[in-house]
């Protein structure tokens, strides 16, 4: 079954020599726009296009996937099978469309057939992501009970369902390359509370059938969180970016914050300087003994854009006040 291409710059609206900064801005830009939690009008569009543009920039904002990216250019099709650089690989385990291999397609899991194609985390230290372990179809002397290969896929979480946790929807499409039937069946997938990023969702039974009447294979998703446009993670604690003007700081005063719990009232105190960190304990993720992190308001001071005159007159006189 043929990919579809994905184009991550347009789906980002950067040109492509865009440089890191710019990728940032307008992936953040366009996160706010759509985050399932803050958008207006048809959730279920926003949802889609969050998960787009989450997905676009999981590529462009990593150097070395975007480097990858950006080597597949307009010939990506006859890398279908594997990354570049995969050749060996691929030989010895059998690629897509091979005559002893089912291809597995995902829907749902917050990721496109291309991505899970080209950069999915494949199981074993390598190999095709969305298209891992492609099982091998039974001799017709076999009679030996063999258990079926696993699977492996990525499944796109964001932070509110780490949280709080959550059920979902995922559809595995099964293609045989030599008779070209699919079959595709849908599970219920449990994302529990306080996953972690890398962690692997295990559904048993849901890989490849065994043979000679042995055990079928199992189902993996690996869980990535999805990018957030307020917050960074790490573990269970949660970083918040905090522009504050000169005036403020240097005065200090009573600002709203966003959290994964919602607004938030904080104290910001009269002489708070750049890099200072604020921490909100019980704010960040859950932890492995039933606890919850930290969020962490990180400090940034920013100068205004734009100097009028008197402004610039008042800066003036500011300057001579400290040189004293």
């Amino acid at each position: 079954m043929p990919v579809e291409f994905k184009d991550y710059y347009a789906a980002l609206g950067v040109a492509k020599d865009a440089s890191a900064e710019e990728i940032k801005r307008a992936f953040r830009k366009l996160a706010i726009r759509y985050h399932p939690d803050k958008a207006k009008g048809d959730k279920r569009q926003a949802e889609e296009k969050f998960k787009e543009i989450n997905e676009a920039y999981e590529v462009l904002g990593d150097p070395e996937k975007r480097k990858k990216y950006d080597h597949l250019g307009t010939g990506w099709q006859q890398y279908q099978g594997a990354p570049p650089g995969w050749e060996e690989y691929r030989v010895h385990r059998g690629a897509p469309g091979g005559p002893q291999g089912f291809e597995f397609h995902f829907g749902g899991t917050g990721f496109s057939d291309f991505f899970e194609q080209f950069f999915g985390g494949g199981r074993g230290g390598g190999g095709f992501a969305g298209f891992e372990d492609f099982g091998f179809q039974p001799s017709a002397h076999a009679t030996e009970a063999e258990r079926g290969e696993d699977i492996e896929g990525d499944i796109l979480v964001t932070l509110e369902q780490v949280l709080r946790g959550a059920v979902r929807q995922v559809a595995v499409r099964r293609t045989n390359p030599r008779t070209g039937q699919t079959e595709s069946q849908t599970y219920r997938v449990r994302i529990p509370a306080g996953v972690s990023e890398g962690q692997l969702i295990r559904l048993p039974g849901r890989g490849h059938e065994g043979t000679g009447g042995g055990a079928a294979g199992d189902l993996y998703l690996r869980v990535k969180f999805a990018h957030h446009p307020d917050f960074r993670v790490r573990g269970a604690d949660v970083f918040y970016d905090l522009a504050l003007a000169p005036w403020d700081a240097a005065l200090g005063r009573r600002i709203t914050i966003p959290t994964l719990d919602g607004p938030v009232s904080l104290k910001v105190a009269p002489g708070t300087t750049a890099g200072r960190q604020l921490r909100l304990a019980g704010k960040g993720l859950p932890r492995k003994d039933g606890g919850r992190g930290a969020m962490f308001v990180v400090v940034a001071i920013q100068l205004p854009e734009r100097v009028t005159p008197r402004a610039q007159k008042l800066w003036e006189e500011l300057a001579k006040e400290y040189e004293k």
